[in-house]
């Protein structure tokens, strides 16, 4: 072309810069290198669809990629647990929401229990002497204790009866039934054991329903003479007690849920042993501070709950 200098006398030692050195060209005459470099730039307002040299808008891959991708992280977290680690993750959140509802239940059982207690119909000494004509304090105590476990095992063999065919949602529910109707039979039998044994607690219908609580809950008798042992009652360590024997409970109960009515056996016979050990339990504390019949003169009769729980027929001992 006009006006260039011909190849053969172009001298290429002249040339000085890092083009020279790296092969490149450098900046057109007259425009400055941060010119240059603005033009292969690309737009960033996405208005210019072209650049400076004709080749189009530059594209960065990594942004179109990502555009692309579809979102995985729901397919990541569903295949975390085909791993050893994810596995164990997703045990450890499995075992943590168990415990929790489990913590959940038991509270709920606790305060069902609290509430129930003043609900329990008691006979009075009066009125077993005339229900059972004849029988002495241990006679009468055997009495009661045959009842109570009649009626555990009914609890126990109707909770079995419908496990026959376990369903998951079910199984916690039909254990806290069996529980909640097993304390009511019990604390009734504690309640009529003190007063056999002439050991009625002071107080009103609820001071003496929390007194006969704490003795179903620590499995002990209730020594009367001792008023510490009623004030701690109404605090906070009976219901941490009473949580934990409840826990305690639903462990023990647990075989009773067996399906094709062999839970219906178990829990008869599982309910009927704890029942009678119960019982056992209370009556060896009462027999150390029991009081003579011919000493309980002038007892007032025990008030009636408004409105009485329903308990199993076989707990009257008739």
């Amino acid at each position: 072309m006009a006006g260039d200098t011909p190849f053969r006398k172009r001298r290429p030692w002249r040339r000085h810069g890092p083009e020279a050195n790296q092969g490149g060209t450098g900046p057109a005459a007259g425009v400055s290198p941060s010119a240059e470099r603005s033009a292969a730039l690309p737009d960033p307002s996405g208005v210019s669809g072209t650049s400076d040299d004709g080749r189009g808008r530059s594209a960065s891959l990594e942004v179109a990629g990502a555009a692309d991708l579809p979102d995985r992280s729901g397919e990541q977290d569903q295949a975390a647990p085909t791993t050893g680690a994810g596995r164990l993750h997703a045990v450890k959140r499995g075992v943590r929401k168990g415990g929790e509802s489990a913590r959940a239940l038991v509270g709920q059982l606790a305060d069902r229990i609290i509430e129930t207690a003043p609900r329990v119909p008691v006979r009075d000494l009066a009125t077993l002497r005339e229900q059972f004509p004849g029988l002495g304090p241990e006679e009468l105590a055997d009495k009661l204790v045959l009842g109570a476990s009649r009626a555990s095992a009914t609890v126990g063999a109707g909770i079995g009866a419908a496990a026959m065919l376990p369903v998951p949602p079910a199984m916690l529910a039909e254990l806290a039934a069996e529980v909640t109707g097993v304390a009511a039979i019990e604390m009734k039998l504690v309640a009529e054991l003190h007063e056999v044994y002439g050991r009625r607690p002071p107080g009103n219908l609820a001071q003496r329903s929390t007194a006969y609580l704490t003795s179903w809950t620590e499995e002990r008798g209730i020594d009367v003479t001792r008023p510490t042992t009623l004030n701690a009652a109404l605090g906070g360590q009976m219901k941490r007690e009473l949580r934990q024997q409840i826990t305690k409970r639903m462990a023990r109960n647990l075989p009773n849920l067996i399906p094709f009515m062999i839970g219906a056996a178990v829990g008869a016979t599982m309910n009927r042993r704890d029942t009678r050990k119960l019982a056992d339990q209370v009556r060896a504390d009462l027999r150390k501070q029991q009081i003579p019949w011919d000493r309980l003169t002038g007892l007032p009769p025990l008030e009636r709950p408004a409105v009485p729980v329903v308990l199993p027929k076989e707990i009257e001992g008739a």
